[in-house]
């Protein structure tokens, strides 16, 4: 058998083969939005953070499936929704919480492990004969209902007197072999995002709440360098199922009022 028909001696795809460029990482500047439209949730919409680069892919001499896109994970998560003397509810990820993991899959709970599989990733299936050009986006955002009233009470009185958030994420362009699980990671990418709201629930529906603290967030950092990819970031758990509704009043015990899935 000749060697140009001999899998081994097929050149492999390696980091230095393949192109990034056009590399984008943003977070919209405008203000989270803030919607006082039901008498049982106020609602809020942050700007989105939105990535995007274009790959140049060398060609795939061998016979098996590359996949090129965007994996994201949650580092760190603070999301508190303050009632007046009451308490506090707080949507937490209690792994992360601890410290026993480094991060939390922020898949979309299907296309594991990637964030997504539509605009986010593409998939080359070899052999192909010259290299492929293509661009891989994606966009997230929060747009949470908080309930007015103490989440554990049934009165529909709005007690509700702050929400607090502050949520960090990784994000990773990464190439994947899907027959040996080979990570080439192409570039990492970490963004943040902070909601700051003051409501004075004893004033009218529509005009309770308002934005406090800085208006706009802070754009993303493309690093300079590769940063490893956690276990946690590539599997389920994703962070929605993760995540649990906790009751913390200012007296007596917590309360689990939503568990993870």
């Amino acid at each position: 058998m000749g060697c140009l028909q001999s899998v081994a001696c097929k050149p492999r795809i390696k980091r230095e083969n393949i192109v990034v460029y056009d590399v984008s990482a943003t977070i919209d500047h405008c203000p989270t939005v803030i919607e006082e439209n039901s008498p049982i949730v106020l609602r809020y919409k942050t700007p989105y953070f939105k990535a995007s680069a274009r790959i140049l892919m060398p060609p795939i001499h061998r016979n098996e499936a590359w996949v090129v896109g965007w994996i994201q994970a949650c580092t760190q998560m603070e999301f508190y929704n303050t009632y007046g003397d009451l308490g506090m509810s707080s949507w937490e990820l209690p792994e992360l919480r601890e410290g026993l993991v480094k991060a939390i899959s922020d898949s979309d709970g299907v296309s594991y492990p990637w964030y997504g599989n539509t605009t986010e990733t593409v998939t080359l299936s070899g052999p192909t004969s010259k290299p492929s050009c293509f661009t891989v986006s994606m966009n997230d955002n929060f747009y949470p209902s908080v309930t007015w009233a103490v989440p554990v009470s049934e009165s529909n009185v709005a007690l509700l007197t702050r929400i607090k958030r502050d949520q960090s994420f990784t994000t990773w362009l990464v190439a994947l072999n899907m027959a040996t699980q080979e990570k080439i990671l192409l570039q990492t990418v970490k963004w943040r995002m902070k909601v700051d709201i003051a409501v004075d629930p004893s004033k009218p529906l529509g005009s309770r709440a308002r934005l406090t603290g800085r208006v706009h967030q802070d754009q993303p950092k493309v690093l300079t360098h590769m940063e490893s990819i956690p276990p946690n970031a590539l599997g389920k758990p994703n962070a929605n199922d993760a995540q649990v509704l906790m009751w913390r009043p200012k007296r007596g015990p917590p309360l689990v009022v939503i568990p993870s899935k």
